[in-house]
């Protein structure tokens, strides 16, 4: 799961560093990622994991680290 994340930040993060090379907890936001950018990950995150992220995780915190999008995916995939 961690690959496929890392692959989609490459893809459509618009990262300033090299999204195989950022440890898991880094501060995406702090590495390039815009808001816009987010919008564009989350979209393929969806995509990719066949999920729809709900409202209440729709926010910063969220999005802003490799381990952060892979709990949230966790969480979505087992409520599933």
């Amino acid at each position: 799961m961690t690959g496929k994340i890392r692959k989609i930040l490459q893809d459509h993060g618009r990262l300033s560093k090299d999204a195989a090379t950022l440890d898991e907890t880094a501060d995406l936001y702090q590495a390039g990622m815009t808001s816009h950018a987010s919008v564009n990950v989350m979209l393929a995150l969806e995509g990719e994991f066949e999920l729809e992220f709900p409202d209440h995780m729709l926010k910063r915190s969220v999005f802003e680290s490799i381990a952060a999008m892979r709990d949230a995916i966790q969480e979505l995939t087992k409520a599933a």
